[in-house]
């Protein structure tokens, strides 16, 4: 049994009056979701995946980088619906954590209690 860790990232952040996604937004010069991705790979863990889908490719494209499987959500219909669209890639044995790509200064410390 592995962990296997789902960030959403497919919101369209209509409050930051911004057509940019929220994700891709900087927090001390570096996107919001490179805070969370940073956070999660410092855990043990089997796979990353990142539910994108607000702003189409912008997200997978600026953050290339990343060492995740990117799974696309057509239609915006909600969290749960997000989490449906990785888990058909997810072993059934695994454990799931679910991260939200808009909340930076979750720490390391705290997923661990939960991991």
């Amino acid at each position: 049994m592995g962990l296997c860790i789902v960030i959403l990232a497919a919101g369209q952040g209509t409050r930051m009056y911004s057509d940019k996604p929220k994700v891709l937004h900087t927090l001390a010069g570096k996107p919001l979701l490179k805070h969370v991705y940073d956070t999660a790979m410092a855990l043990v863990h089997r796979d990353i995946y990142i539910v994108y889908g607000h702003g189409g490719e912008d997200v997978p494209d600026s953050l290339q980088d990343f060492q995740v499987s990117w799974v696309k959500q057509e239609q915006q219909l909600g969290t749960g619906h997000a989490v449906q669209q990785a888990l058909p890639d997810i072993p059934d044995v695994d454990n799931v954590l679910i991260l939200y790509g808009d909340v930076p200064l979750i720490t390391e410390e705290s997923l661990s209690t939960l991991s």
